[in-house]
């Protein structure tokens, strides 16, 4: 079981359920197969933060350059800090982050 998150202009619009990445469907990679007939594109993620840093969820921004799954900004900060090691908001800590 794996999980797949849909996007429109990078940012995350519904996270599925599906079948693991190692198998085709239909002679598709799973991303290609679930992303048929829709508007989407269609990224895997992962509980873990294994695949694209963090897990997605709805209202999250997908970072193509980085391959990375961004939560939404928390406004947390006046710097707007982001860690650039695991691509979460760090509210406290200015290291290893870099401005946005």
């Amino acid at each position: 079981m794996a999980h797949y998150a849909y996007l429109k202009n990078n940012v995350v619009v519904d996270v599925i359920v599906g079948k693991d990445e190692t198998e085709t469907i239909n002679g598709l990679d799973t991303e290609t197969y679930y992303a048929q007939g829709t508007d989407c594109t269609v990224k895997r993620t992962s509980y873990n933060g294994r695949i694209r840093y963090n897990f997605a969820s709805i209202g999250h921004t997908y970072d193509p350059e980085a391959n990375a799954f961004i939560a939404p900004d928390p406004e947390c900060h006046p710097q707007r800090l982001l860690n650039i090691d695991t691509y979460q908001w760090n509210c406290s800590n200015a290291d290893h982050a870099a401005e946005i």
